[in-house]
């Protein structure tokens, strides 16, 4: 027994019909508010941005803050709060943003993650095809994956960045559930293949070990594809997420078999320009020492970090195409390049380094 009382049903009904209307209404002023902020945009300058990850990474942060009481988690909040901005931004004209497809797969599910469903989802069969359709207008902005804590780095997504123009503009975090899928008429005991992206294929390795020893993996170019192969083939089944078999109208075999409970994928968004600071942000940079530098050439180009206080929170070296043994380094750090700090940091670095570039500021990850 508690000590609550106990509600009238009726009225707790009529108290929740009377909150809808409310939100209905305010869900409704706020897409007019929106408007008004397009009319203004446009009338200030025909080629502004409606999109601004800047001030959309601002609202969301205040939903988290706001969010102290529940009972709603927060990640439940930023999504409820997404696909309002999403819809309201759309009024004007719907984000087109290219992903690495097809439909049903990792990326296509951060990129509804991070724009809200009142897109146009653009899916391309390559990470270079991503790039290039933005670049070259037909995209607004793209979504590609960068590395997994599971499996690391997807080193052809850093490769680009030598040559393209484009900025990294966004971060999304999306906690990745690989699912054993497959036909109605598919068990356990009658499956011969696997087929799967080889990034899933590495994540699940433990679970598929134990319970389908044997079993022939394949891997193969997206897990849309796999799950493709699931649908029309006897024998096979697939790995992926929710949405992979929702799209092509598999049925989950065994949930979760991804071996680690935390693992999660990162993906960067790509867009044209640098974005204003957002109050809690993160730089990408890209630069290179000379050969010629000799021993400690890596570490006195990075002194100036430690100098100024900027907390450097990634490094990843590739080949820079110039020439034999010739590397070039990515680096992620902490801050805004318009804060005094980093500024500082990498106005030295670049005093210093043979090539460097800026690629990205924009607002870290929100849940």
């Amino acid at each position: 027994m508690t000590d609550q009382p106990k509600h009238n049903l009726n009225d707790v009904r009529a108290e929740i019909d009377y909150i809808d209307s409310e939100l209905q209404r305010l869900i409704s002023a706020r897409a007019k508010l929106a408007q008004a902020v397009g009319i203004a945009k446009r009338g200030a300058d025909d080629n502004a941005s409606f999109y601004r990850a800047d001030r959309e990474a601002e609202v969301l942060r205040g939903v988290v803050s706001r969010n102290e009481s529940g009972p709603l988690r927060d990640e439940e909040m930023v999504r409820l709060f997404r696909e309002i901005m999403s819809a309201c931004l759309a009024q004007q004209e719907p984000l087109k943003i290219g992903y690495l497809g097809p439909a049903g797969t990792f990326t296509q599910s951060a990129a509804l993650k991070h724009f809200g469903h009142s897109i146009r989802d653009l899916p391309f069969a390559t990470i270079d095809e991503v790039f290039q359709e933005v670049e070259s207008g037909n995209a607004d902005f793209g979504v590609v994956p960068i590395e997994n804590s599971t499996e690391g780095t997807v080193n052809h997504t850093l490769d680009m960045f030598i040559t393209s123009p484009l900025k990294i503009c966004g971060e999304i975090e999306l906690r990745i559930e690989q699912h054993l899928m497959g036909s109605e008429q598919d068990t356990l005991e009658s499956v011969e293949r696997v087929c799967a992206h080889q990034q899933s294929l590495a994540q699940c390795r433990g679970w598929l070990r134990e319970y389908l020893p044997g079993v022939e993996l394949i891997g193969v170019s997206s897990n849309a594809e796999g799950a493709r192969r699931a649908r029309d083939e006897r024998g096979t089944v697939a790995i992926g997420g929710q949405s992979a078999a929702d799209v092509y109208g598999l049925k989950i075999l065994v949930e979760n078999i991804e071996d680690r409970a935390d693992n999660t994928t990162r993906f960067l968004v790509l867009g044209k320009t640098l974005l204003p600071s957002s109050g809690d942000d993160k730089t990408a940079l890209l630069l290179s020492a000379a050969q010629t530098d000799g021993s400690g050439a890596l570490y006195q180009l990075l002194l100036p970090m430690a100098d100024h206080g900027v907390s450097m929170t990634r490094i990843e070296s590739r080949p820079s195409r110039r020439g034999v043994w010739d590397y070039v380094f990515f680096i992620d750090v902490d801050g805004h390049p318009d804060d005094a700090a980093v500024k500082a940091a990498i106005e030295e670095i670049e005093a210093r380094a043979t090539l460097f570039r800026v690629i990205g500021a924009y607002p870290r990850a929100v849940l």
